[in-house]
């Protein structure tokens, strides 16, 4: 598929390419078939020049960073997969730059151990931090889009790269503009910080337990890391090779959201199944009540570990929105995996989960 020519432009562009390069090397989920090709760019300006000499010879491309919220289907990708190894850090008075490659919570690191708050309490998420604005990404009462400042793009359309600024992502729940396009590459994030070290207001109650805070309270954001770190560890969303509950791509769904004509239907039949008595977990969103997607998994009768502890692919044995690679997995065992949750969680309540993560040659 590439020519000897295309090869050496994008080796003179500063790009290594190598050939049937397993792409479960570079997913958290540990899954995926071969790539074709990996050119692995460590520059701005070489994943700019890698990108435009594909796209201008028509090379089927696929951009891979922190690998954290990506499904790849076993037959791999039969083209070009550009890995942007961009590493770059610069935490100045009130914001933070970074390289789309940079490791996100590498990011959150720098910025907390310089004396800065702001992002505390998305640490311990995996993924570059290129993706963050993609994704949209949030945790504990913060999202991505409450301290996004400004993103650079390379539009692949014209090959010009340019910044701006969140008003222009279109950014929702856990999605953008960005999210399942391919016409603009990330190349940096910029980030807005407080200065004076502590955090945003605690929002999300079973952190502000866990500090013994007021919900709503500042506290150190050092201390906020601390503790957001140790509930993630606690459901196997902190990364650790020797745990298969984090070899994962996080939360494999977003928490559901049902119009307000819809509702009153779903909530009897979520009372039918689990008592009157029960509180549902709901809260106001944009279109409707998001309901909670890992309450309603378990109540539809999936629980941690499901289906058994010989599968190849699990719940996390910590955290039922988490579907893991149990060491032996193949992607089609994580995607009927997949489907047998959804599947069940609509017959039960009429609610359809979608996936979180971007796949690749595979369908949920």
């Amino acid at each position: 598929m590439l020519d000897p020519r295309t090869r050496a432009r994008l080796a003179d562009a500063g790009a290594a390419v190598s050939e049937q390069v397993p792409l479960s090397d570079f997913t958290t989920l540990r899954l995926g078939g071969p790539a074709r090709y990996l050119a692995e760019c460590s520059s701005t300006s070489s994943l700019i020049d890698v990108v435009r000499i594909l796209d201008e010879q028509g090379v089927p491309l696929l951009l891979l960073a922190g690998g954290s919220n990506l499904v790849i289907g076993d037959d791999g990708f039969d083209g070009v997969v550009v890995r942007i190894a961009t590493t770059g850090v610069d935490v100045h008075d009130d914001h933070v730059r970074a390289d789309a490659g940079a490791g996100w919570d590498e990011v959150v690191a720098a910025t907390v151990d310089a004396g800065f708050g702001g992002l505390e309490c998305l640490s311990g998420i995996p993924g570059s931090a290129g993706a963050t604005p993609v994704q949209n990404v949030g945790a504990y009462g913060v999202e991505v889009g409450s301290v996004l400042r400004r993103v650079r793009l390379l539009d692949r359309r014209t090959g010009q790269d340019e910044w701006v600024g969140p008003g222009a992502l279109g950014l929702g729940y856990r999605t953008s503009v960005l999210k399942h396009t391919d016409t603009a590459v990330v190349l940096e994030v910029e980030l807005d910080l407080r200065s004076d070290g502590t955090s945003a207001p605690l929002a999300y109650r079973e952190l502000a337990v866990a500090l013994g805070a007021a919900e709503g309270e500042r506290r150190p954001a050092a201390e906020v890391r601390e503790h957001v770190l140790a509930l993630r560890r606690s459901k196997g969303m902190v990364l650790d090779a020797g745990d298969h509950d984090t070899w994962s791509a996080g939360s494999f769904f977003t928490n559901p959201v049902v119009p307000d004509d819809r509702l009153p239907g779903v909530l009897a039949a979520i009372a039918a199944r689990v008592g009157e008595d029960v509180r549902i977990p709901q809260f106001p969103a944009e279109g409707g009540t998001k309901l909670s997607a890992g309450w309603l998994i378990e109540r539809a009768g999936f629980a941690k570990g499901f289906p058994d502890a010989d599968a190849p692919a699990r719940l996390s044995t910590k955290h039922t929105l988490a579907l893991t690679n149990r060491g032996e997995a193949s992607t089609a065992d994580l995607v009927a995996l997949a489907r047998r949750v959804r599947d069940g969680v609509e017959d039960a309540f009429g609610v359809r989960l979608h996936p979180e993560p971007v796949t690749v040659n595979c369908t949920v």
